[in-house]
């Protein structure tokens, strides 16, 4: 594509779905990544991914995560791919937890279909949980495992067939933004140039806008899968999706059994910073210690050992919140990303929201909490 009118740099889940509907909206668009996604370099891999809609990390995501359903679902008709296992969701914790409260506000400010139990009933519905006495279980029935590979892949898939085009192996070195235009520099020396950038880089975005790097952390992860003893009890239709808080306020998570002989179990933050280009792939005991811990103390059926394990990368803002918007100072230019763990689900509304921002420069979604300028200049 030698002109295109809209450049999306980084082909993860917030480039992909973004390049995706700007195809859906006619408009000649071009995705460069420097590696061949799908992949396993950045932060768009793993396997299996959360999505629910009883939000607990608060109420305004919801609408977003309504929006987001709709889009999974067209994607998921045009590619004909199953991307959803629909499972419901588990958010458990102490009655006061950060986790069953913000989950209960949302399901209540939105309508959203939900149970409470406290630990005795939910020990007779889900024998798989320890829960303490004091414990309750929030169960949303609208929530289950997004698989992020088929997703990316479908995305693109859908993008080639409405005319975008996808350049793969090839870097970006800089951006510069004119009046007018916006130059793109490849490694080897090419540029584009192109009308609008969507700079959907992950862990990468504060390399390429230096502006935000003071506020960006990225850290590693790990994930890992371990053996259970009846695959039955552990597939979509009886396990949950789940996210627990412990009582010193840490989290785990976990989703059902997708290859019928493992689920998958995680911690959620506790990793290390790191750099994204310097990431130790490879998990040690250090890493997944606290995992086999979570599987013997608190599940039942699961054995305390590790079948195999992941890395990838959060990037993370002092908020937690995304970013979504433009940058002062960087006319032509919309960033997405900042995704501090928890924005796979979103990324199919956010790639739509960015498209809106490319396209008219503005959006009819509320995501003014995402504004990228708050964190220009701000350290972590």
């Amino acid at each position: 594509m030698q002109n295109p009118e809209v450049v999306v740099v980084g082909l993860g889940a917030m480039g992909a779905l973004t390049l995706w509907r700007l195809a859906a909206r006619g408009v000649a668009a071009l995705g460069v990544d420097r590696f061949a996604p799908p992949h396993d370099r950045g932060s768009s891999h793993g396997g299996s991914r959360i999505i629910r809609t009883a939000y607990s990390e608060g109420a305004f995501y919801v609408p977003l995560l309504q929006e987001a359903w709709t889009l999974w679902d067209e994607l998921e008709r045009a590619s004909g791919t199953r991307l959803i296992h629909p499972s419901g969701a588990l958010m458990i914790g102490g009655p006061d937890s950060d986790v069953v409260r913000g989950a209960l506000e949302s399901a209540r400010s939105h309508g959203l279909a939900h149970e409470l139990f406290e630990a005795g009933a939910a020990r007779a519905r889900w024998p798989q949980h320890v829960l303490g006495g004091n414990e309750v279980a929030l169960f949303e029935p609208r929530a289950g495992a997004l698989l992020p590979e088929a997703a990316v892949g479908a995305a693109l898939d859908a993008a080639r067939a409405r005319g975008a085009g996808v350049l793969t192996g090839r870097r970006v070195a800089g951006i510069e933004c004119g009046d007018r235009e916006v130059m793109v520099g490849l490694d080897g020396g090419d540029t584009l140039t192109c009308r609008h950038c969507v700079v959907a880089a992950g862990p990468w975005t504060g390399a390429l806008l230096p502006e935000l790097s003071a506020s960006l952390e990225v850290e590693r992860q790990v994930v890992a899968w371990l053996p259970v003893d009846d695959p039955a009890m552990f597939g979509p239709e009886r396990f949950p999706v789940f996210l627990r808080q412990l009582p010193d306020g840490r989290y785990r998570y976990g989703i059902p059994s997708l290859d019928g002989a493992t689920i998958k179990v995680a911690v959620h933050h506790e990793g290390a910073r790191t750099a994204p280009d310097a990431l130790l792939r490879e998990a040690g005991p250090s890493d997944l210690g606290p995992v086999v811990e979570f599987a013997r103390t608190a599940l039942r059926g699961v054995r305390p050992e590790i079948a195999r394990s992941s890395v990838c990368m959060y990037t993370n803002t002092p908020d937690e919140r995304f970013m979504l918007g433009a940058l002062p100072g960087r006319p032509g230019l919309t960033v997405v990303g900042g995704c501090s763990g928890h924005s796979f689900k979103f990324s199919a509304i956010l790639g739509d929201v960015a498209a809106d921002l490319a396209v008219d420069g503005s959006t009819r979604r509320d995501v003014a909490a995402f504004d990228p300028a708050r964190l220009v200049g701000v350290p972590r």
